[in-house]
Order: structure tokens, then C-alpha cells, then sequence
């Protein structure tokens, strides 16, 4: 859907773009002269003007263009909103976020094609991005960057590991446990087991993570990458590997592999505005209804 509306605004910009300025170079210069002439004839006081005199197509264009040329450079290059669904990235972001994704981060991509054409930066490991589902490239999702191109990654027991990448085999990093500290225990609960809340440090990036207390795991449900262990993953050049912040809550790289490159769609970088939601309690009004603002969580994302 997104980028069907991408579509829709780069037609409508041409076009409406198109309008003007066959109007200002075909016809504008005949309909001032016809306005003059008919002026000229009826006398000073019919206050006729050439822009007065605008086709109605031409008069819209005019107006509409500055606007969504506006809007499409400001989406396709600049920032686009995204609303967080569901519960994957708790407690970082939370069901009625409303994000800003930074769209030059990791260069400027032509809005209908997707295809690359500056290159500023790639994701590096702790940022919080949002992709086209390579299983389905029609939803956006958020996740966090864990592994980067070359990295092998870890998921055993709860317990993040990472093995950098390295350019030379005489000199490679040793496998490395991602530090965590615990917070605090039970003021979140899912499926009725209480959640553990810990901060992880992964980079440069400390955040803070969900995980349950049971010990069971989804480890059957894993992506069964060729030549590896069940619960480890070796990230091709040109891809990343994410996970959720909601560790146990989360559809993420451990289920269906790897995020291309060309599907990173920017990097999350502040709530603008955040919704408290209620379930509707009627069983003819179903959904969630917007209840407060959280004026608290506008800020930054870590």
C-alpha cells in the first residue's frame, strides 16, 4: 500500500507538473494576448486579468503542484510517518507510537523503484530501522539491527552472541556475549508469565529488552540457515539480520532469515506523538479506540 502511494504521488506530481508548463510555454503567452486585446476593446474598467482567465486544469495544477512536489520530496528523501502496530518492539516503542523514519540515512532511493542512486550509510548494529517484509514486501516492519553483513549470530538460551565480521582470518574477533543488566521483573505480563525487563548494550546502543521468564522457546520455529546450528545464523554480504526488543513477542530474522539491503526503508529516529488505546467494549464497535495522549514518550529513540 505504501508504495502504491508512492506511486500516486510521483503521477500526480509529474502530471500536475506537466500542465503548467506546457500551459506557460504553448498557451499562456496567446491567452495574455487575447486577455490585452479584449482589454483594450472593452476599456480599463473590465478588470479582465489573464489569470482569471486560467482553464480550470491549468488553475488546479498550479496549485496542487508546489504542494505534493512538497510532500514527495519530504517522504521519498526526507522523513515519513509510520505508526507502530503491535507489541514486538516493547518497551522501546509501544502500540500507538507514531515515528519519524529518517529516509537519507542509508542513502536516497527513487520512490517507485526503490533502487538506490546516493549513497550516504549503512545500518550499523543497535539501530532501530524499518523494512519491507522480505516474505512479503507489500508491509512495513520495524525491528532492530543485530547482525551485520559477515557477523555471526547467536541465540541460545535467551542470550544474545555476536561474532563480527572479519576481513582477515588471522585476525578475527572471538564470539561475544552481549552484555545485559536487569531492571526489574512483573510490571509487564505476557500470556500471563511475567516479562523481565534488562538493558542490553549492542554496539554503541544501550536500549532496554522484553523477555519472559519461562524457559521455553520457539527454537523448532527457527529459520534453518544451510550449514549452521539450529539457533545460529551467518549473514550474507548485502543483508542484515534483526530482531524485535520484545524478544519472546517478536516475528523477526530468527523465523524467516535475513533483510536485503534494497529493502531498508530508513532508520527510526523520534516519536512525534504517542496514543493511549482501549478496547472497545461493544460488539458492534470492534477495535481499539484512542483513549489519551502520551506526551511522555515524544522523543528520541534509542
Amino acid at each position: 500500500m505504501a508504495n502504491y502511494f508512492s506511486i500516486f504521488l510521483v503521477v500526480l506530481t509529474i502530471g500536475s507538473g506537466l500542465i503548467w508548463l506546457l500551459d506557460s510555454l504553448l498557451f499562456a503567452a496567446k491567452r495574455r494576448e487575447r486577455m490585452a486585446l479584449a482589454g483594450t476593446m472593452q476599456g480599463d474598467n473590465a478588470g479582465l486579468k489573464a489569470d482569471e482567465q486560467l482553464p480550470w486544469l491549468v488553475d488546479t495544477a498550479q496549485q496542487i503542484f508546489p504542494v505534493i512536489a512538497f510532500v514527495l520530496v519530504l517522504r521519498s528523501f526526507l522523513y515519513e510517518p509510520f505508526q507502530i502496530p503491535s507489541g514486538s518492539m516493547m518497551p522501546t516503542l509501544l502500540v500507538g507510537d507514531f515515528i519519524l523514519v529518517e529516509k537519507f540515512t542509508y542513502g536516497l532511493k527513487d520512490p517507485v523503484m526503490r533502487k538506490k542512486f546516493v549513497d550516504i550509510g549503512e545500518p550499523k548494529r543497535g539501530d532501530v530501522v524499518v523494512f519491507k517484509y522480505p516474505v512479503d514486501t507489500r508491509l512495513d516492519y520495524i525491528k532492530r539491527v543485530v547482525g551485520l553483513p559477515g557477523d555471526t549470530v547467536i541465540y541460545r538460551n535467551k542470550q544474545l552472541q555476536i561474532k563480527p565480521a572479519c576481513s582477515t582470518p588471522d585476525n578475527c574477533p572471538a564470539l561475544q556475549t552481549v552484555e545485559l543488566k536487569f531492571e526489574s521483573v512483573g510490571e509487564e505480563f505476557q500470556n500471563f508469565a511475567p516479562l523481565e525487563k534488562l538493558t542490553e548494550q549492542l554496539g554503541e546502543v544501550s536500549h532496554q529488552i522484553y523477555r519472559t521468564t519461562s524457559k521455553s522457546n520457539r527454537s523448532s520455529e527457527y529459520y534453518q540457515q544451510p550449514g549452521t546450528q539450529v539457533d545460529e545464523w551467518l549473514v550474507p554480504e548485502g543483508h542484515y539480520f534483526v530482531m524485535g526488543d520484545n524478544r519472546d513477542n517478536s516475528l523477526d530474522g530468527r523465523f524467516w532469515g535475513f533483510v536485503p539491503e534494497e529493502n531498508l526503508v530508513g532508520k527510526a529516529v523520534a516519536i512525534w506523538i504517542s496514543f493511549e488505546f482501549d478496547r472497545v467494549p461493544s460488539s458492534w464497535v470492534p477495535g481499539w479506540i484512542p483513549t489519551g495522549v502520551r506526551f511522555e514518550r515524544v522523543g528520541g529513540i534509542q
